[in-house]
């Protein structure tokens, strides 16, 4: 158990994980070698960060300046254990344990995560990075994205609960980047990336559009009240399904729209356009020529592709694409960020598509997630009563700050593709 715990909670308030619920957080793993390694490491890398990381005893480390973002370390000989032992899994579940807080502002978390993001390539000494693939976990066998491994994985996130997502999307119930011009609400800035990707896919009326990924079918919705398009719209989520088909029964556009329960390699068909949002990200690597396979197959000629993606560097996408991270662990189980060298590798080997048009909106994303943890820190007592508990808060909280970090200091961004046939 942790040596810190009534400190931790005596000063914070952060409850400890219950053990039943979070098997492993309550007790860190014990590695005193691994746990010395590791406090070693980080204080060298905060030297180089801009940040300030405080210790129980009052002592300062970090290159930060008194503005900077402070990480106070509550719980050292935890968080340290953890760190050792599971590298980035660790540091995340230590924040989920409470071994670590910070300022007690919205932008807090996001301020240190970002700190550690904008020098990810380079935390670990290059002497060190050649141990990676011993050190790094392995993405295990059964979150494979199989036709049925994919559903268990997208059950994991999507079937948590309607009521959860609806307590920090926009009113549009959108979960992907938004994209702003100027100062304007959420829902707006969302309207105007859906009217985006179905421009790339020229989508007008009488249309037959094909989405694959329905969400909660703001998209399905607006292409056929907006456009006087047809959708056929496939979810391999129950939750999702059942929202989506309420939502469009509500706007008046059940005769367009139909949501199908379907993976993407069980589609069959032709269609004009064909339009898939944030979706690869969960196919997987081993299953990329199967989606975009897909994709051809089921355009028809002079159809276009509306396509948005979060992307990555290739050369951080390469040395991480077997990496079992925190983020598959406790979100996205099974899930792979491509880079657009990948995405062209695959067009090329594995359809008659390239990339005609293209529009980035990376820093969108960061305020994007932005606005949904401020609505969800908002609403906490709001998710408290769905039945999740404190620990699950923090999780969260984590995981919408961590990815605002890597949008915010641009290790990763958000593409918005135009596909056609190659002539």
């Amino acid at each position: 158990m942790s040596t810190a715990t009534p400190e931790r909670d005596r000063r914070y308030g952060v409850p400890e994980p219950t053990r039943g619920s979070w098997p492993g957080l309550s007790s860190p793993p014990t590695s005193r070698v691994r746990a010395r390694i590791a406090h070693r490491l980080f204080l060298s890398a905060a030297r180089h960060l801009n940040l300030r990381v405080t210790m129980p005893d009052g002592t300062v480390h970090g290159g930060g300046g008194p503005d900077s973002p402070v990480m106070r370390i509550l719980a050292p000989e935890d968080f340290f254990a953890r760190l050792g032992v599971d590298g980035k899994i660790g540091f995340g579940e230590s924040y989920m344990a409470g071994d670590w807080v910070t300022r007690d502002s919205i932008d807090g978390l996001a301020g240190v995560l970002s700190a550690f993001a904008s020098r990810m390539a380079t935390l670990i000494p290059p002497r060190l990075q050649g141990f990676r693939r011993w050190y790094d976990p392995r993405q295990p066998l059964e979150e494979e994205n199989t036709v049925d491994g994919a559903r268990q994985n997208i059950r994991r996130h999507y079937d948590l609960s309607n009521e959860l997502f609806a307590l920090f999307l926009d009113e549009s119930m959108t979960y992907s980047s938004a994209w702003f011009e100027g100062e304007e609400s959420l829902e707006r800035a969302q309207l105007r990336k859906i009217d985006g990707v179905l421009d790339l896919a020229r989508v007008g009326p009488e249309s037959h559009v094909l989405e694959i990924g329905t969400g909660w079918g703001a998209l399905a919705i607006r292409a056929a009240r907006e456009r006087g398009a047809r959708v056929t719209s496939l979810t391999i989520s129950a939750e999702q399904k059942a929202l989506a088909e309420e939502r469009v029964r509500a706007a008046g556009v059940d005769d367009r729209v139909q949501v199908v329960m379907r993976d993407y390699r069980e589609a069959r068909g032709e269609y004009d356009a064909v339009i898939s949002v944030e979706m690869i990200e969960a196919v997987g690597e081993r299953y990329w020529p199967d989606y975009f396979a897909a994709l051809d197959r089921l355009l028809a000629p002079g159809g276009r592709i509306g396509l948005q993606a979060i992307v990555m560097p290739h050369d951080r996408m390469i040395a991480s694409r077997h990496s079992y991270t925190w983020v598959h662990k406790y979100i996205f189980p099974g899930g792979l960020l491509p880079s657009i060298p990948a995405i062209e590798q695959q067009l090329a080997a594995h359809t008659n598509l390239r990339i005609a048009e293209r529009r980035d909106l990376g820093l969108d994303y960061a305020a994007t997630l932005r606005e949904w943890r401020r609505r969800f820190v908002a609403n906490q007592e709001q998710v408290l009563a769905l039945g999740f508990d404190e620990t699950f808060l923090r999780m969260w909280e984590f995981y919408l700050a961590y990815c605002e970090a890597g949008f915010r200091v641009r290790y990763l961004s958000v593409t918005q593709l135009g596909l056609a046939r190659n002539h």
